[in-house]
């Protein structure tokens, strides 16, 4: 689309694709806050194709911190190709879904009830972001580490589930 764009309209435009964006306020129907949920209350988590899947987690202030650097590099106006980017951005480290969940057990203190189950239909064995494009041309990597991003995750969880709930 953006290609089409830029060329029959001459518009500028940039693309961005997420990967598996975690962090405070994060969408509750993912998997960040419904494993944290589940875990902290004794509820099972559902677990795809038996725990055996890759993601690649990308911390929020990664996501926001390369999205400011893509608005100062708009596309330049030289050549139709220039007229578009396209970036992923993405922590371009798949993770063991089980590498997760036993980081927000670490945090959180608790354990997983865990109820393994076959891969879903249309789902996909390993995904990550190739941000070879974001680091060439705007000088940018994600730079978070899961351990680290899952950390803060947990602290805002506890702050704003638990905290304001009682």
């Amino acid at each position: 689309m953006a290609y089409s764009y830029c060329h029959l309209f001459k518009i500028k435009c940039t693309g961005l694709r997420f990967f598996t964006v975690y962090g405070p306020w994060g969408r509750p129907d993912m998997a960040p806050i419904l494993f944290t949920d589940a875990i902290t209350q004794s509820h099972p988590i559902k677990i795809f194709n038996n725990g055996d899947l890759y993601r690649d987690f990308t911390y929020i202030d990664d996501v926001i911190g390369g999205i400011f650097k893509i608005i100062e590099k708009e596309p330049s106006k030289s050549g139709k190709k220039n007229l578009y980017n396209i970036f992923n951005i993405g922590a371009s480290h798949p993770i063991k879904l089980m590498d997760f969940i036993d980081l927000i057990e670490q945090k959180t203190g608790a354990f997983a009830r865990k109820k393994f189950l076959p891969m879903q239909d249309g789902d996909v064995y390993k995904t990550y972001a190739d941000v070879t494009n974001l680091k060439n041309k705007i000088d940018y990597v994600p730079t978070t580490s899961l351990d680290k991003g899952i950390e803060k995750f947990i602290s805002w969880y506890k702050k704003y589930y638990v905290e304001t709930t009682n």
